[in-house]
């Protein structure tokens, strides 16, 4: 080899080139023919059988869109695309799969058809398979299916990698322009809309709010909440893609409307049925506000969500609860309100985590709150931390809370038995720290075993005794009698253990109020002014026909 050819080799090899025959031809690198591999274009380049196919922005592996088929009936949800493809040469099929069954293939490769599959899977799976071209083949048809009766799957990230048929191959990304025509759109005292044009080959969009990340969203248009009111924000967004981040629009200033007073919702009366309304389906009997029945004085929607600031909460209203629009849960809330009931948004649960452990977190927590209540009408809050809380932050929170919303605030706690066993624990400190603005404090009296009781014995949960005497260490530790409830699953479903007859809870509502209907623990002296009782919850309760409701709500109310 001389100079010149050692040189132009070395050329070659650097470009990524590769050089066939003694006239020293070059062929280009191999690359992915697919077109539109990532989804991020739609359905572009796609066909789905009977329309069975959707390009998403969730779930996806990159980019910000995917495939979503769906098989219905006779059709398995069949997208295919035909791909250019050089003669006589070897691809390899690749693809990115999740859901249900999921096939990969390629037909009309010239020699032999191949394909692959997988069962169903959670998290997103490879699937790779290899073919040659025939002598004479210059376009190929991919595909991917589900089965027959199973359910949807997902793809992303299509390659066939080989030679360029002469298609070539999606175009690298290029980070996209900077959006233009950022405007406002509806304002109200707790949220801002905005939209803009359309940025082309953007995949997401980030909305700014003075400076910080607010949001990012897959279309032209958002809607920032948890805003405080009559507050004057800057906003500004930017695109984006694989490539990168554009630079930030123009910005805008919207400010929020000024606050709108709810009203002050009904009293609380001196006897009171709290009831947890689920926004979700676990198998229980899925309702609507409206579908609660009138036996509950309190109703607790469960639950609002964290945000990724500390403190800050916001509601996310679930699908499964079938409401036609958020209009139409809010139109049931102050129905119930105006036939004498108080709705209220309960924070934490089971799985919700809400941190409040600074000054910053409890304004945000105040200021969510209030900007809550403020918008869909809820008469307070409830406080149903399982997770751990800090009295004096939690204190401060809602003591802002309360200067927002005033003496009408309704303020519920929903603590476990071992958060309520003596006046140090976090949840006693705190509902002592704010008995001035309590409502009342509904103890859960389950999921927790034998406990002790105020007299320093050890109780069996499910009895009167355990009931009573565990009453008994709020009633002493210093909360008045009307801010003491008794916290009882309403099935056998409701909870994973503690449920018990509704005729136990009515036995100990009159051991504290009347001294009449106790075990072997008797109060030291009666509580005429007991609130009264809680469930979890009124979709439990309908599950097993109200029967929970129909039994202990008479007799709450008819406790003297």
């Amino acid at each position: 080899m001389d100079r010149t050819t050692r040189a132009a080799f070395g050329l070659a090899l650097s470009a990524g080139l590769v050089l066939v025959g003694a006239a020293g031809t070059a062929q280009a690198a191999d690359v992915n023919v697919a077109k539109n591999a990532g989804f991020e274009n739609g359905l572009a380049n796609w066909s789905c059988s009977a329309g069975s196919g959707a390009a998403v922005s969730s779930p996806v592996r990159t980019g910000a869109g995917a495939l979503r088929a769906t098989p219905a009936g006779l059709d398995n949800a069949k997208c295919t695309q035909t791909v250019a493809v050089k003669p006589g040469s070897t691809y390899t099929l690749s693809a990115w799969v999740q859901g249900g069954y999921a096939y990969l293939g390629a037909s009309g490769t010239g020699t032999t058809d191949v394909s692959t599959w997988t069962p169903d899977s959670t998290g997103w799976k490879q699937l790779t398979t290899t073919f040659t071209t025939g002598s004479t083949t210059t376009s190929v048809q991919i595909y991917t299916h589900g089965w027959y009766g199973t359910s949807a799957y997902s793809v992303d990230d299509v390659s066939v990698h080989g030679p360029d048929g002469g298609g070539g191959t999606d175009p690298e990304p290029t980070v996209p322009a900077t959006p233009a025509g950022l405007a406002t759109g509806t304002v109200t005292s707790s949220s801002v809309g905005l939209g803009w044009g359309a940025v082309t080959g953007a995949t997401a969009y980030k909305v700014y709010k003075d400076g910080a990340l607010a949001t990012t969203v897959n279309t032209p248009s958002a809607t920032v909440t948890g805003l405080a009111a009559d507050t004057a924000y800057q906003f500004q967004v930017s695109a984006t893609n694989a490539a990168g981040e554009s630079a930030k629009s123009a910005a805008v200033t919207a400010r929020t409307a000024k606050p709108t007073d709810p009203g002050p919702g009904p009293a609380v009366p001196k006897h009171a049925l709290t009831g947890y309304w689920q926004n979700f389906d676990n198998g229980a009997t899925v309702q609507k506000l409206r579908d609660v029945p009138s036996q509950y004085d309190i109703i607790a929607v469960s639950f609002a969500d964290s945000t990724a600031t500390p403190g800050q909460i916001t509601f996310n209203l679930d699908p499964a609860v079938r409401y036609a629009s958020v209009a139409d849960f809010k139109a049931d809330i102050a129905a119930k309100k105006a036939a004498g009931k108080s709705v209220i948004i309960s924070v934490g649960g089971e799985k919700g985590n809400v941190t409040i452990n600074s000054d910053a977190s409890a304004t945000a927590f105040a200021n969510s709150a209030y900007a809550l209540m403020q918008e869909y009408g809820f008469n307070g809050v409830d406080i149903d931390l399982e997770h751990g809380i800090n009295s004096t932050y939690l204190t401060k929170a809602l003591r802002q809370l309360s200067a927002k919303a005033g003496s009408s605030l309704v303020l519920t706690m929903a603590p476990q038995t071992i958060d309520m066993q003596n006046t140090g624990t976090e949840y006693f400190k705190t509902a002592l720290a704010v008995k001035d603005i309590l409502t009342v404090v509904n103890m859960q009296y389950y999921n927790s075993g034998s406990m002790l009781g105020c007299d320093g014995k050890v109780y069996s949960q499910g009895s009167v005794d355990f009931l009573t005497a565990l009453a008994c260490i709020q009633l002493q530790g210093g909360l008045d009698a009307s801010q003491v409830g008794l916290g009882v699953p309403a099935s056998t479903r409701g909870a994973g253990s503690g449920y018990v007859d509704p005729q136990i809870v009515k036995n100990a509502l009159d051991c504290l109020a009347k001294g009449t209907g106790c075990g072997t623990f008797k109060p030291s002296k009666t509580y005429p002014g007991i609130r009264g009782a809680m469930t979890w919850s009124t979709n439990w309760d309908a599950t097993a026909g109200n029967a929970w409701s129909n039994a202990v709500g008479p007799h709450v109310h008819g406790l003297p």
